[in-house]
């Protein structure tokens, strides 16, 4: 019902021009907290095109689409000056066409991700918003991603994915949509008809990128393993895409925060056979693999035993609404968390020397995950929507 009066309200107040999947509004707004911008679509990628800042105030100004995706991270705009700024958007449905459903989890059917409506959060220190244009487009590149909570498009702070960051980095030649959701594993994934999903939208020279072992490693049934069952569910994978004309990239798991009891400086591996069970694969089928399970090694390593706290989960309590007690989440990341590992896949896409990268935003500069960004110095306006509740998987 919220989503239903949301979408009604920006309707009653704005001139909306809706023909043929198309949008093109001037809002005119300027706020002191953040606000949200829906309209209902059909599945695909669609150009979004918004000017920024307004005529009577200075404002600042940051968007993020659907489930907190980070399209546009800080625009700076002086009383009477405009910024405007193109991204691609994916918006999807459960249904897959031709019959049959993606098997959602309870809480996802109240994702943004996942409803009729393209929406956009305006959010900053004083969002301003002049004119929003919308277009469907069929030519850009998109990179489908498949994975678990480390990678899903998480909807509420102050969890956080690397997916959700990555859309930042690429131009509106470029379309990321994150299947991902906390908990999954190759076989979940598979059986809750998502690859389905990313199939049907999958187009001759799009990428689909899969990271796995987190929750893998923790299911028993007779023939599950490394070696087995992962290991034919990562050939599944192979096959399907290569055979709809598809790139798969493989990434090797985000290390978990599980530093060395004697001396807290080094990481532990967690991860049993399960990264070397993804390498095998690749080597043997040709699949590209970015080496995220070494660079976030580094990065936690190089924050120290303290210092990567910052980068994940760890909150005193009263830090959220409803917290009564402290959060200390050694898996999952916070916003600067992620935004650092989206930098690290960036930086193994550019390894592999994929063509996508062509496509990187002028500002991208090349990270180290040696020499992370100062954690104090990120700065996130976080969603109206939050929870404390930890997400699915460990």
């Amino acid at each position: 019902m919220r989503r239903i009066l949301l979408l009604l309200t920006i309707v009653s107040l704005y001139s909306i021009k809706v023909r043929a999947q198309v949008v093109d509004t001037v809002l005119n707004k300027v706020s002191e907290r953040p606000f949200y911008f829906s309209v209902p679509v059909e599945d695909g990628n669609y150009k979004v095109t918004v000017t920024l800042g307004n005529k009577k105030k200075a404002a600042q100004t940051m968007v993020r689409a659907e489930s907190r995706r980070l399209m546009v991270e800080n625009c700076l705009t002086k009383k009477g000056k405009f910024e405007t700024y193109s991204f691609i958007v994916n918006k999807r449905s459960q249904e897959i066409p031709g019959g049959g459903k993606v098997s959602l989890k309870p809480r996802e059917l109240d994702y943004l991700n996942w409803d009729s409506l393209l929406t956009l959060e305006f959010n900053g220190a004083a969002p301003a918003v002049q004119r929003i244009c919308i277009d469907p487009d069929t030519t850009a590149t998109t990179i489908f991603l498949c994975g678990n909570s480390t990678v899903v498009d998480q909807e509420l702070e102050p969890w956080a994915s690397w997916g959700q960051m990555i859309p930042r980095w690429f131009t509106d030649k470029v379309a990321i949509s994150n299947h991902a959701e906390s908990g999954l594993t190759v076989r979940t994934f598979l059986d809750g008809h998502r690859l389905d999903k990313v199939l049907s939208m999958l187009k001759k020279g799009d990428y689909v990128v899969c990271e796995f072992g987190h929750n893998d490693q923790k299911e028993k049934r007779p023939g599950d393993g490394a070696w087995y069952h992962f290991a034919h569910g990562l050939k599944t994978f192979i096959d399907r895409v290569r055979a709809a004309n598809g790139h798969i990239i493989f990434i090797t798991p985000t290390q978990r925060r599980s530093f060395d009891e004697a001396t807290h400086t080094k990481i532990q591996e967690t991860h049993l056979d399960y990264p070397d069970a993804m390498r095998a694969v690749a080597k043997r089928e040709g699949v590209p693999v970015i080496e995220l399970h070494d660079m976030t090694r580094t990065f936690f390593e190089t924050l120290g035993y303290e210092g990567s706290k910052k980068a994940l989960v760890h909150y005193p309590a009263n830090t959220f609404p409803g917290q009564d007690k402290p959060l200390a989440d050694n898996t999952h990341f916070n916003p600067y968390g992620a935004y650092e590992v989206a930098k690290m896949v960036v930086m193994g896409m550019k390894q592999l020397q994929l063509p996508v990268i062509g496509e990187l935003k002028a500002d991208w500069q090349d990270f180290d995950a040696a020499h992370p960004d100062d954690p104090d110095a990120f700065v996130w306006y976080q969603a109206q929507k939050q929870d404390v509740t930890k997400p699915d998987g460990n």
